[in-house]
């Protein structure tokens, strides 16, 4: 299956094989027939769609909550979306602006930004505030996931 990658839903949540040979055609779902997201990309989900995926989605799914006023999001950035083009089809990334949805936050319990939280099949698997080193940080993702 090197030709397809898993992706999930952001309406229904379930698991898809992206064709990567799509060549920029819109790929929908297979359930509820939505456009799919492009795998390795990040996601800035609208809360709905985080709470389908944390709930629905069989691939882990890693969440971002940061703020573009933030020097050290805009730190962790680059890193995010590499580790969401290096792991995907294993991980579907989410950034969340806290500027933006910070009742989201809050219900996760959200202090400080950036915090990312790693769910599994509707249960939070890990947590980590702060900034860190490229290699902490995948690091850390690969003993979570």
């Amino acid at each position: 299956m090197a030709d397809k990658m898993k992706v999930s839903c952001l309406v229904c949540g379930s698991t898809n094989y992206y064709p990567l040979d799509a060549g920029g055609k819109k790929v929908i779902c297979g359930r509820c027939k939505s456009p799919l997201p492009h795998p390795g990309e990040v996601i800035e989900p609208t809360p709905e769609q985080v709470n389908t995926l944390i709930q629905k989605s069989f691939l882990p799914v890693l969440i971002d909550f940061f703020s573009p006023t933030c020097a050290p999001c805009q730190m962790m950035h680059p890193i995010v979306h590499e580790l969401a083009k290096r792991r995907a089809g294993e991980l579907m990334v989410m950034q969340v602006d806290m500027n933006k949805h910070a009742e989201l936050g809050a219900s996760f319990g959200v202090q400080g930004v950036p915090t990312f939280i790693i769910f599994s099949k509707g249960f939070e698997r890990a947590r980590t505030s702060g900034a860190m080193s490229e290699t902490d940080f995948s690091l850390w993702i690969a003993s979570k996931i």
